[in-house]
């Protein structure tokens, strides 16, 4: 075993113990592993800290700049002078140094003003995409861990029923070995034999999978998850009205927010250009220092100077070869855009929510329905059962009574795990999930 997978069994154990888990690891527990585990989050909280930074830039934009400005120049300077008395030559040189600071406050500048507002809405996108990747994670949490239960229970059912259908044909090659079975019942339970055993290979390779990706969700191991409570009772969606949660999705749901930020953003963007050729108005004030070290004389550089000034500025768009334009109209048909996929995520959401919620409303009378037909198929297998000792049926007969009964226990697993799959999609087509739905179904669990 390397380093990494006796750390991961630490993990799972100081886990498992922390939340007093006695069969194994639970969906809080997993919450937690993904939580240290999954890039994807990672990524997502580097792109929110990434985001925040833009409302931060959106603000730099309307105040006070200030620069420095230095420099230092070496110069020499020769002149030579004719006059009637004759030739005088002069040679002077020195290092002129000069430093400035200038502070630029702006008074007026509206395009400045649409574009702080624009920074402003990308950051606040920022933060919907990081609430829409930790509802992500809940909801790959939830799917992984119960994929796996579904997947382990379905390994169990087709274990159980290739020994059942193992015993009958070894039953049938009995009976027929003395003379008092038909070759078809025989040949029907090798039938039956070979095709689970074809089931039962499929179930052992789809756990497998599900288990490796859980691990790579959450870094632990997906063998020992606890199992759902045998016979939980299921409840409707609360609120139970379809128009209710639609309503939430529409305001909550984390893609319409988005496309909603974006339409924002997309409007900021044509105030912006729209904007862009009014005049701005700036306050400018600056100081400076000039001097010289050596003999240069006064013409080129004083031995020292000071100078201060405080003024407004004006500056004035007057031509720009029609990029602006341009711009703006670009910035019209991205805006029409936005909006068009504005409507898009509005009505997905919509489709998300109802869809989400009807298999969550009728995933309360399916489970109770199933439940009753394990019941029915445990109760006829046993009658087909006794039928067959007592000479009123046959093997085929025993055959498909334990087919149905599977058949049963699997839709009921089926069922249970949409049940519960479809109250973590509601909640998030509404824009809801949190960590406390994940502990709503932890309780469904065996602890």
């Amino acid at each position: 075993m390397n380093t990494l997978h006796v750390k991961q069994a630490a993990t799972a154990l100081l886990i498992a113990g922390a939340s007093g888990a006695a069969f194994g690891l639970d969906l809080m527990a997993s919450y937690e592993g993904a939580l240290r585990a999954d890039p994807t989050l990672r990524a997502a909280d580097q792109a929110l800290l990434a985001g925040r930074e833009k409302a931060v830039q959106g603000d730099a934009l309307l105040k006070p700049q200030i620069s420095l400005q230095a420099s230092l120049n070496r110069v020499s300077e020769r002149s030579k002078v004719s006059t009637a008395l004759g030739t005088s030559q002069s040679d002077s040189r020195g290092n002129v140094h000069q430093l400035g600071v200038q502070l630029v406050q702006p008074l007026y500048d509206a395009k400045a003003g649409a574009e702080r507002m624009q920074l402003h809405q990308q950051s606040a996108l920022a933060e919907v995409g990081h609430r829409d990747a930790r509802q992500d994670l809940v909801r790959r949490v939830a799917e992984t861990y119960f994929n796996v239960l579904l997947a382990r229970e379905t390994l169990r059912v087709a274990q159980a029923e290739l020994t059942a259908v193992g015993m009958q044909r070894e039953r049938a090659q009995a009976r027929f070995d003395v003379g008092r079975g038909r070759i078809t019942d025989l040949q029907e339970a090798q039938a039956r034999q070979d095709s689970v055993a074809a089931r039962e290979v499929s179930a052992r390779s789809t756990l497998a999978l599900r288990q490796a990706q859980y691990r790579e969700l959450t870094g632990l191991p997906a063998e020992g998850l606890a199992e759902l409570r045998a016979g939980f009772a299921p409840v409707p969606p609360q609120p139970d009205s379809l128009e209710t949660w639609q309503s939430r999705g529409l305001d909550g749901n984390t893609r319409v927010q988005a496309k909603r930020n974006e339409l924002l953003i997309a409007g900021a963007e044509i105030d912006k250009y729209k904007l862009s050729g009014r005049p701005t108005v700036d306050l400018v004030a600056s100081f400076t220092r000039q001097g010289q070290n050596g003999s240069l004389p006064a013409s080129v550089s004083p031995d020292s100077a000071r100078g201060a000034s405080v003024g407004l500025q004006l500056t004035v768009p007057l031509y720009t070869g029609g990029a602006l334009s341009s711009r703006w109209r670009e910035s019209i048909a991205r805006r029409d855009q936005a909006e068009q996929e504005l409507g898009a995520a509005q009505r997905d959401a919509r489709l998300q929510v109802q869809d989400a919620f009807l298999a969550v409303k009728t995933g309360v009378s399916r489970i109770r329905a199933l439940e009753q037909s394990v019941l029915s198929a445990r109760t006829a297998l046993e009658a087909t059962t006794l039928g067959r000792d007592l000479g009123s049926r046959t093997e085929l007969d025993v055959l498909d009574a334990q087919q149905r009964l599977y058949t049963a226990e699997l839709d009921l697993a089926q069922a249970r795990n949409d049940y519960l799959l479809g109250r973590i999609r509601l909640a998030s087509a509404a824009g809801e999930l949190r960590e406390d739905d994940l502990r709503a179904l932890n309780g469904y669990l065996v602890h």
